[in-house]
């Protein structure tokens, strides 16, 4: 008990794995934690590419051992223009060991993530997990409290909001969001192939967005296939066969024959960003905090360096880290990496829809640069794993 009032519980609202990391990372840094909400998705088809530094979150939270030989290694990517428009960008390779990595992270299935997050969480005794949803919030001056649909309320002095891009928690806080809907829908799917993959995810950019394939163990991969909503539900709806050869076309054959697993799942495409990551008691992380198209694995790996941030400034405001001036410095140390990652991705997404010469032009020009200046794409693969280590980087080089 007597640990309960040096570091007071928080809740931690919504069991994606942006909740079940935050809850605990909470826990590692010696809080009592209130997580809310249902058991998680076993069926969730879809992978994660987490990079190095989220990785080495997870191996502090004794997550990434039972992960890591489920997961492949991401060691090359690659950026593929295959757009027939006249403006077309060179192939850009991005390779780990340019940088002195042995690899930019790992994929993995996101069932299996889900899974052994939960049952890390289920093992630590400092988590309460209320397997229910919150119904109302109510956010007082010292406090906030969440009533549950099984009747019972719980409370702590910050409430972190993990409850996704409808955040029942930032909407009962007052923050409002700017959002926007793109002709678009991902159409998510893994598969086998015949020539082996060699650690490399190739992201085709077409002209209604992404086509992505991202390395499994074995000869196997995973796609996110950006195309516009009718179209997703067309290929969804093809057979096995059918949808196979495809692929295989898209691909322009690079892994050999493919063959489709069964089970796709279609998640139409939009952006939102909150005025402000903190208010009222409630810290956001995760997709509510940023939603954006899925370019450059940025989503969850966002979302780890949210909960990084939020338990550095919760750690020196232990007493009350939900007060106004610690969510204050959550909310000025997040900005910039949000908006900078988020504004990217929405831009490198609108140039490949515009079919405007300039925008063509832009994008195509500043793919050449990074092929061709080596410093400039080391700077960007940096930037990529850590925000600051690129700059970092370039001022010792310039010392040097």
């Amino acid at each position: 008990m007597s640990n309960q009032k040096l570091d007071p519980r928080v809740i931690v609202a919504g069991t994606g794995p942006a909740g079940l990391i935050a809850a605990l990372a909470f826990a590692d840094a010696g809080f009592g934690v209130s997580l809310v909400g249902p058991e998680v998705n076993a069926q969730d088809g879809r992978t994660t590419a987490l990079m190095n530094p989220a990785l080495a979150m997870l191996d502090r939270l004794g997550v990434l051992k039972p992960l890591a030989h489920k997961a492949a290694p991401l060691k090359i990517m690659r950026i593929v223009d295959a757009t027939s428009r006249l403006i077309r960008s060179p192939v850009v390779t991005f390779r780990a060991s340019e940088i002195d990595e042995h690899r930019f992270g790992l994929n993995m299935p996101n069932a299996v993530l889900n899974q052994t997050l939960a049952e890390t969480v289920a093992s630590q005794p400092a988590i309460a997990w209320h397997k229910s949803l919150v119904s109302a919030w109510r956010l007082e001056a010292d406090r906030a409290v969440a009533m549950l649909t099984n009747g019972n309320e719980i409370s702590g002095p910050l409430a972190v909001a993990a409850d996704g891009r409808l955040s029942q928690a930032r909407e009962a806080a007052g923050i409002a969001v700017s959002t926007r809907s793109y002709p678009q829908a991902a159409l998510v799917l893994n598969f086998a192939h015949t020539s082996d993959h060699a650690f490399t995810s190739t992201e085709f950019h077409t002209e209604t967005g992404p086509f992505t394939q991202v390395p499994l163990p074995g000869k196997r991969s995973s796609l996110v296939w950006v195309v516009e909503p009718e179209i997703a539900q067309e290929l969804a709806a093809l057979d096995d066969n059918t949808l196979s050869v495809r692929i295989e076309e898209k691909m322009q054959s690079m892994l050999g024959r493919v063959t489709v697993d069964s089970g796709r799942q279609i998640y139409p495409l939009s952006a939102a960003t909150p005025w402000r990551f903190a208010n009222n008691r409630v810290a956001l992380v995760g997709e509510a905090a940023h939603v954006f198209p899925p370019i450059g694995a940025q989503g969850l790996n966002l979302g780890i360096r949210d909960v990084a941030d939020l338990i550095d400034v919760a750690s020196k405001n232990r007493q009350d880290p939900g007060e106004p001036n610690a969510l204050a410095a959550y909310d000025f140390k997040r900005r910039p990496d949000i908006l900078a990652r988020s504004s990217a991705v929405n831009l490198l997404n609108m140039t490949l829809l515009s079919n405007m010469l300039p925008a063509q032009m832009a994008r195509s020009a500043g793919l050449d640069v990074l092929r061709t200046f080596a410093p400039l794409r080391a700077f960007f693969m940096r930037e990529g794993l850590r925000p600051g280590s690129g700059f970092s980087a370039l001022a010792n080089t310039l010392r040097k």
